[in-house]
């Protein structure tokens, strides 16, 4: 399939809310770090995911996570 729109494309979106939906799968990956919420910015050019954490001392952290697609190559 065609990609017809990159910003955002549709594949771009559909994998920054799967990441999103595998939230607590994700935290059980986790040797000390709790998941405490992901942000999901799908409507940005590129989809952003903030995922916000609480270390085992109570410190918060955040990770960023952009997903860009590359243009199609034919």
């Amino acid at each position: 399939m065609k990609t017809s729109s990159y910003n955002p494309s549709p594949i771009e979106v559909e994998f920054a809310n799967a990441i999103s939906n595998l939230k607590d799968e994700m935290e059980k990956q986790l040797s000390s770090n709790k998941i405490d919420k992901i942000e999901n910015n799908i409507n940005a050019d590129n989809p952003l995911l903030k995922v916000h954490l609480t270390d085992n001392d109570g410190d918060q952290h955040t990770l960023v996570i952009k997903l860009i697609q590359k243009p199609d190559k034919f």
